[in-house]
């Protein structure tokens, strides 16, 4: 990737390698840009960046950190920007806890992030559909889950970002197959891993083959289990550490 001209350039671009998995790449731009002086919402979104990173690797207690940062943080920017920052940090404040097995925290997190919404960009309604999705599956919700990732999914649509319309797709198989229709979620997943292998996303391929695991027929499960194992093997190539729960 190229040089980035300026500091938002750099979070575009630490952003973007995170997505491929390129993990040690990717927190190399966001220390520089923790060390540089920034304005609150920006710097917000800095450290909400580096908590998601961890978060992909299963690292959600350590993530709280940094989405804890970026919360205080952004209660000092103004305007959009302040709605923005917030909205990111609170929905990753929500997953840490989803993560963590504390539900009850995640759905009054999720709950301060609504009222963001008009203000912050339309990817942070995307990721809150995300997050709201994903804690009905943790308790299992598959019908409220099932209507958060379609609706991820159409809001996706209107985005430039190509990993969120992958990542809603993916959300949207495992909630298919929380409802019930495996063969459905199976076709949904083996479209969702040729899109992240077109698009080098390899994070959501890792993900997505641990899903077709245990969704697919017997000898497609069985790929997918191998497949899943080498992703993550690269992944560790590219500096992301997977962080095992201890619960």
């Amino acid at each position: 990737m190229p040089d980035p001209p300026g500091p938002l350039a750099r979070w575009h671009r630490a952003v973007a390698l995170g997505a491929q998995g390129r993990y040690a790449a990717a927190r190399a731009d966001l220390l520089w840009l923790a060390r540089t002086p920034l304005d609150p919402g920006p710097r917000s979104l800095v450290e909400s960046t580096r908590g998601s990173l961890l978060r992909q690797l299963g690292g959600h207690a350590a993530a709280a950190a940094f989405d804890g940062r970026a919360a205080t943080l952004a209660l000092g920017a103004t305007g959009p920007a302040r709605a923005e920052a917030l909205a990111d940090a609170y929905t990753g404040l929500a997953a840490d806890a989803l993560g963590t097995g504390r539900l009850a925290l995640a759905h009054r997190l999720l709950g301060r992030v609504e009222p963001l919404l008009a203000a912050a960009p339309p990817r942070a309604r995307v990721r809150w559909h995300w997050v709201r999705a994903e804690t009905a599956l943790a308790g299992g919700a598959a019908a409220p889950a099932l209507a958060d990732a379609e609706r991820a999914v159409e809001l996706a649509e209107a985005l430039p970002s190509v990993r969120h319309r992958v990542k809603s797709a993916l959300l949207l198989a495992a909630s298919t197959a929380a409802a019930g229709d495996l063969a459905a979620a199976a076709e949904q997943a083996a479209r969702v891993d040729r899109d992240c292998a077109a698009h080098g996303l390899l994070p959501l391929r890792w993900a997505c083959a641990m899903l077709r695991a245990g969704v697919a027929e017997p000898p497609v499960a069985a790929a997918a289990a191998a497949e899943a194992a080498d992703h993550a093997a690269r992944i560790r190539e590219l500096g992301g550490d997977f962080i095992l729960p201890t619960r």
